[in-house]
This record gives structure tokens, C-alpha cells and sequence, in this order.
């Protein structure tokens, strides 16, 4: 268990010294918001990067004067990206803990299995991340989505990337959980709609180090270009030993492919991916430069979509509550219902579901080392 809570009167020192004040604060002295991420295990690199947002989001909130007119204290577990880990975490954070408002579990199947504890408590439950469709469509009053799906990125980018790879066949590989089965279906689903045939559907345990049976029904194939669904572990060692075996195809898809650590990770294998995402550094905005500079000031890299994650779904959390005027979790739910959060990419507000809309996507080519934009589409309200 982390605790990060930065004060309000110490904030300006801390946040210069980049040192954070941390250490046991009573449920009276603070606003306890619990996050629940992979801190260990082959996701950790994404995990780590949702923790760091969070913990800029709530530097910031605390130097302005917190919440309620108190500091926000957070509360980190590691879920592991496991269900039955993600759980006993909730668990300990709302019965020991006493958090307010819940932020997790990172991959969709955690997420899922830690709806119905978020449900069972009547606690807020924010995912700056999960991206399996199926999660809103449980229809729990409990959570809400601050990110996009799958099926929304597929029904944005889908005819872009049939079009500009030239797509007659493509091969789809994805990691064997609900997010990685999630983002094979919506995608394949509506390439097929374009007229590209599926080559190959391959799926991959976490934490995989050896694709080569895989890739070598790949190369067999030979499909004009090959959907990933994987996170910065699994995806750079895939993408490398794509390279390794001389496979020419195009790669595409979704996931961790343009962040810093999947691009230094992957090297040169990863130039000319495509990538479909809800956030990268380089849109030019000025809430978008202002939070590139405070990550960069902060961590020495720009962020990615996972730091953006954190730190869009802590504000949003802290504004919640701020809105419910309480840490009563009737009220920070009614209040989540209302958001209306200026992002830096993009505005985000909730359908009936808990469904994010409104901020922008992106379509990402990886070239010289730096994710270009290819082609940006507003994330709408599903129908």
C-alpha cells in the first residue's frame, strides 16, 4: 500500500523540491481518494505512468487549496491487473482506508471484477482507462468511464486505416483478456464491414516473452497489415521480434504503442506503426502545453495516454467532489453525472452509462522516434 498525500501549506516547497509529503493523515484531515494499479507485473510500465498523473493532478489540486478545504490524500494499491488481487484492494480501501471515491483497476478484466465491490459499498468508481465496451453496458450506477472504447476508436479510425495501408487482409493478435478479445472483435468487426479479410486471430498470455510459434503462422499468412492489442511489455518484445523475423506487414492498433517507454523499449522496430489513442504530447493546445510542461518539469518525459489517464480521471474525481460539496458518495456520484471537465485533450462529460464523451482521439504514426498525427476525431456518445 503507497500513501501520497501532499498538504496545502507545504504544497509550493514540495512540488519545487519534486519531493512528496507522505505519511498517515486522519479521514477528518483529508479527502481519501483510492487508486488501484499495476504496479508490479508485465503492465507495470502503464500502471506506474496512471500514478504519475494522479499524483500531478493532485499536487496541483492541493497548491490551489485542495478539496473541501482539505488535502487530497491518495491511496495506492497494486492490483496487478488481477481480478482477484484488483479486488481484495478495493476491499482494504473502502473498509480500512475509508477512501470517498474509487480510481482503477487499469485492465478490464480487474475493472470488472471490481464494479460490483464499488456497487456493493455504494462507492464512486472512476476508470481513466479500461477501454472493453461491455464495461458500461452492466449499466452500474457506480462507475463511470473517463476514457474512450474500443468500438469508439474502431468506428473513428477504422475506414482511415483500411484506406491509407492499402488493407485487403489483416492478421489480429491481442492479449487473452476482455480488453485484448474486446479490441479484436470491434476492430475486426468493422474492417470486415470495409471488406478486409481476416488473415489470423492469434491471442497471447501477459507477461509473454515468445512469439515465435505465433508470428511464424504469421509470416504464413502474409497479411497486408496486423492489429496488436498489447501494453508497453508485451507489445515492444512482439514488435521486435516481428522485426527479428522479417515480417514486412503493417502494424496498427491500440494500447500503450506511442508512449515514451514503448518507443525507447521497442527502438527502431517501432517506426511506422499506427497507433489509434486518446491523447498524445504533441497536440498543440495551451491546457495541453501547460500539462506537457508540468509532467516534463516533474518526470523528465512527456507524457503518454496513461499519464494523461491519471491525471484526467483525478481531477475529474476531485472535481466531482468539490461539485458534491461532501465526500457523501450519493452526492459525488449525482455530481460525476454532471462533469464538465476542460481536459488537455478535450472536454469530458458522462452519458446515462458513465460513458466519457466529448475529448478528442487521435490516429498516431510513429516516425523518427515521436508519435505524429495522422488524423484526430472527437470521441462522441454512443448510440
Amino acid at each position: 500500500m503507497y500513501r501520497y498525500v501532499l498538504g496545502c501549506a507545504l504544497a509550493a516547497g514540495v512540488a519545487a523540491s519534486g519531493i512528496a509529503a507522505s505519511g498517515p493523515a486522519n479521514a477528518q484531515d483529508s479527502v481519501k481518494i483510492g487508486l488501484v494499479e499495476p504496479l508490479t507485473g508485465s503492465v507495470a510500465y502503464n500502471g506506474k505512468s496512471v500514478v504519475e498523473g494522479a499524483k500531478l493532478a493532485v499536487e496541483q489540486i492541493n497548491a490551489k487549496g485542495g478539496v473541501l478545504g482539505k488535502p487530497v490524500e491518495l491511496v495506492i494499491e497494486d492490483g496487478q491487473c488481477a481480478p482477484a488481487n484488483s479486488v481484495n484492494a478495493v476491499e482494504k480501501l473502502v473498509q480500512k482506508d475509508k477512501v470517498a471515491v474509487l480510481v482503477g483497476a487499469f485492465c478490464s478484466s480487474a475493472t470488472a471484477a471490481i464494479m460490483p465491490v464499488a456497487a456493493k459499498y455504494k462507492i464512486p468508481l472512476v476508470t481513466g482507462v479500461s477501454s472493453s465496451a461491455a464495461l458500461t453496458e452492466q449499466n452500474n450506477p457506480w462507475f463511470f468511464r473517463a476514457a474512450e472504447t474500443d468500438a469508439l476508436m474502431a468506428k473513428a479510425f477504422a475506414k482511415i486505416l483500411a484506406n491509407d495501408l492499402k488493407l485487403k487482409s489483416v492478421a489480429y493478435v491481442g492479449v487473452n483478456d476482455d480488453w485484448g478479445r474486446g479490441g479484436v472483435e470491434e476492430f475486426s468487426r468493422d474492417l470486415s464491414a470495409l471488406g478486409v479479410k481476416t488473415a489470423l486471430t492469434e491471442y497471447f498470455d501477459h507477461g509473454s516473452t515468445d512469439f515465435f510459434t505465433l508470428l511464424t503462422k504469421l509470416r504464413a499468412a502474409k497479411p497486408d497489415g496486423i492489429f496488436v492489442a498489447a501494453e508497453t511489455q508485451d507489445g515492444s518484445i512482439l514488435v521486435k521480434q516481428l522485426q527479428e523475423m522479417g515480417v514486412q506487414s503493417k502494424v496498427f492498433g491500440v494500447g500503450s504503442w506511442a508512449t515514451a517507454d514503448f518507443i525507447n523499449l521497442t527502438g527502431d522496430a517501432a517506426e511506422g506503426i499506427y497507433a489509434a489513442v486518446p491523447y498524445v504530447s504533441s497536440v498543440d493546445t495551451p491546457r495541453n502545453q501547460d500539462f506537457v510542461k508540468a509532467y516534463e518539469a516533474k518526470y523528465k518525459v512527456k507524457p503518454g495516454k496513461y499519464g494523461a489517464a491519471g491525471y484526467n480521471a483525478l481531477n475529474i474525481t476531485a472535481q466531482a467532489i468539490a461539485q458534491a460539496g461532501s465526500t457523501d458518495a450519493e452526492a459525488i456520484r449525482t455530481a460525476l453525472g454532471k462533469t464538465d471537465y476542460k481536459a488537455p485533450n478535450g472536454e469530458y462529460r458522462f452519458t446515462a452509462k458513465g460513458q466519457a464523451y466529448g475529448f478528442d482521439a487521435v490516429l498516431v504514426r510513429i516516425e523518427g522516434g515521436t508519435p505524429k498525427v495522422v488524423a484526430s476525431s472527437p470521441v462522441e456518445a454512443p448510440q
